[in-house]
């Protein structure tokens, strides 16, 4: 596991030791409990940005050598290679506190597919063409592995997004405007900001990453400056940008369409997973979402009103 070694007080050094801590306690419970199957375990989102995993909830990805393997269960196996993840919630005691974390399971076929863009849909290298940390792998082949996988998903990222986005511009809105697409194939609570944001945050990792894709596409880039004020230039034809804008039509059509599907799917294999949706909703737009008794008793009936009324107000889009 890497860790930063910088710290600007005694007080900051004992908080890193406390996340590392909270990881390590983490990832030794959830390799115990969850088999050998599990070759890698990856890091992203709201937890790995604050670098406090005690604040909110911890997004891991548990990438494993296949889905028989890691369950022994093969209805679950089934629902993981037909959908791809499955979701699971747990809660970790760390000391006197508690880690929260969700985690998705993919195996490393599916990793690899999902990454090199023969997914049309973003889901994938949508997010893990975001800051990733590899957190542990069983060996240095399959980090080596996993890695060129995440470089795979920003280039497999780059070359569905830059026929959509202007010929030029900062590297930081080429960005946003690609993370804006993707999230526009999900039913997101994120409002129209948050993709800036986001790359704001980590605009040199968004820099780096296009600097090491360009080469490897089919469109010429050229990419200069560095942080805020890194450009890019792009040669993309003309026909090449009418398709592009068919394609994206494509993935916001599957991508609602298995965006319900994998909701469906949570009803059954995600325990909590109602109010950990609610919670994150909330999260995000700072609105209240109840949940009724009529839907946590029955819920593949009676969450399709809910959604639809969450949908109206804007909650989730």
């Amino acid at each position: 596991m890497t860790h930063s070694e910088d710290s600007d007080s005694p007080a900051d050094a004992t908080a890193t030791l406390s996340s590392e801590q909270a990881l390590d306690t983490v990832l030794a419970e959830l390799r115990q409990n969850d088999g050998s199957a599990i070759n890698s375990v990856l890091f992203y989102g709201s937890c790995l940005r604050s670098k406090n995993p005690f604040d909110g909830i911890v997004d891991l990805y548990l990438i494993v050598d296949n889905y028989s393997a890691f369950y022994g269960n093969q209805a679950r196996a089934f629902s993981n290679w037909l959908l791809p993840p499955n979701v699971f919630y747990k809660e970790f005691d760390v000391g006197n506190s508690t880690v929260r974390v969700k985690y998705n399971v993919l195996s490393m076929h599916d990793l690899h597919d999902g990454l090199s863009g023969r997914w049309i849909h973003p889901y994938l290298w949508g997010r893990f063409s975001q800051p990733v940390e590899i957190l542990w792998s069983r060996d240095e082949e399959l980090r080596t592995s996993v890695a060129a996988d995440l470089q795979q998903a920003a280039s497999t990222f780059l070359a569905r997004v830059l026929p959509r986005v202007p010929a030029s511009g900062s590297v930081s809105e080429l960005w946003a405007h690609g993370l804006r697409l993707s999230y526009s194939t999900e039913l997101r609570s994120e409002g129209p900001d948050r993709a800036r944001e986001l790359v704001a945050h980590a605009i040199n990792h968004y820099v780096s990453v296009t600097e090491a894709a360009a080469p490897s596409l089919r469109y010429a880039l050229r990419i200069s400056g560095s942080g805020m004020n890194a450009r890019y230039s792009a040669t993309v034809a003309r026909p090449t940008r009418f398709g592009a804008r068919l394609s994206w039509a494509i993935r916001r059509l599957l991508g609602k369409a298995f965006s319900l599907a994998r909701l469906v799917k949570a009803l059954f294999t995600f325990e909590g997973g109602l109010d950990y949706a609610a919670w994150k909703l909330e999260r995000h737009t700072g609105q209240v979402i109840e949940i009724s008794d009529r839907v946590r008793r029955h819920p593949v009936i009676f969450v399709w009103p809910l959604l639809w009324r969450l949908y109206r107000r804007g909650v989730i889009r």
